[in-house]
């Protein structure tokens, strides 16, 4: 499988679709909001990316489920396994692409998650213990969950009830195939990233992008619903049912957004830390060279 990533306004799709008409493969997206129907400019759906010399690179996770659900990282994981396995039995490369770093590292740390219910008993029990007691319980246990959730009471909780859950049901298969990867990122000047930024968020007001917040709240959906799918979404709903000007919308949202890209960064160069190899490509290259530059990379790691 190849892997493309990077901040939100770097050209990842156009870049992973190009990589899947030369390859034979399919682009698998991994964007935590690109999955609901209906939200598409607001996401950067721009599904013109899939075409390649006129042709559509087959693309999957878009448009599957319905604006107003809580779609999550378990059901991504699941999602992204039948798709994978789908594709490679027909002989394809799967590439997956997407800024979502949870949504990434599910698939690349290799171990499948697993819906847990909530065990209103243990939490009970749990409430009287400190949060130092909290995490050496947590850590008794032999696969802690996620270590990193030691710093939130709640994540902490949760993590203990994941661990229990498991110990009491041995039975459970957590294996996830072996993927061999390769990661790609593209990567710009941090200011350059602000003007695409900028330059974008004005191109899709320009096109409607307001309209389809209001398109949306026509449908029913209430803004309070809107305004959980974060940055464009929750600024746009602000500005269409009057708590903010437009002037302030725009100035609020592109803050926003850059804000949410050197998020992005920092996942990923936690991700570098972690082990996981990002080939960086220079976003400034033309698609001729990136490519290249790609093909290069995955010349020399099979030789």
């Amino acid at each position: 499988m190849l892997t493309v990533l990077g901040p939100t306004a770097t050209g990842k799709t156009s870049f992973a679709a190009h990589l899947a008409c030369y390859l034979n493969g399919e682009v698998i997206s991994a964007d935590s909001r690109q999955v609901y129907r209906g939200m598409d400019m607001a996401t950067g759906k721009d599904l013109k990316d899939y075409i390649v010399n006129g042709e559509t690179i087959p693309h999957h996770l878009i448009d599957i489920v319905d604006p107003g659900y809580e779609y999550n990282v378990y059901e991504f994981q699941h999602d992204f396994l039948k798709t994978y396995e789908n594709i490679i039995t027909r002989g394809k490369l799967p590439v997956l692409c997407g800024g979502t770093g949870m949504y990434i590292e599910s698939v690349l740390k290799g171990y499948k998650l697993i819906n847990v219910p909530e065990n209103p008993k243990l939490r009970s029990e749990l409430e009287e213990n400190s949060k130092e007691e909290l995490v050496k319980l947590l850590k008794s246990f032999k696969t802690p969950h996620n270590i990193t959730d030691i710093k939130d009471r709640k994540r902490l909780v949760r993590a203990i009830e994941i661990q229990h859950y498991y110990n009491d049901h041995p039975e459970i298969d957590t294996s996830f195939p072996e993927i061999k990867n390769t990661i790609f990122g593209l990567r710009f000047e941090r200011q350059i990233i602000r003007e695409r930024i900028t330059e974008r968020l004005k191109k899709r007001l320009n096109e409607g992008m307001v309209d389809e917040v209001k398109n949306l709240l026509d449908r029913g959906l209430k803004p309070e619903q809107l305004k959980f799918y974060g940055l464009e979404y929750k600024y746009l709903t602000q500005y269409v049912t009057g708590e903010i000007s437009y002037r302030e919308m725009f100035r609020l949202l592109n803050t926003a957004i850059n804000q949410f890209a050197k998020r992005q960064m920092t996942w990923f160069r936690k991700m570098e830390k972690e082990g996981h190899k990002i080939n960086w490509i220079d976003g400034n290259l033309s698609m001729k060279e990136k490519i290249k530059s790609a093909l290069e990379i995955i010349k020399n790691k099979t030789l």
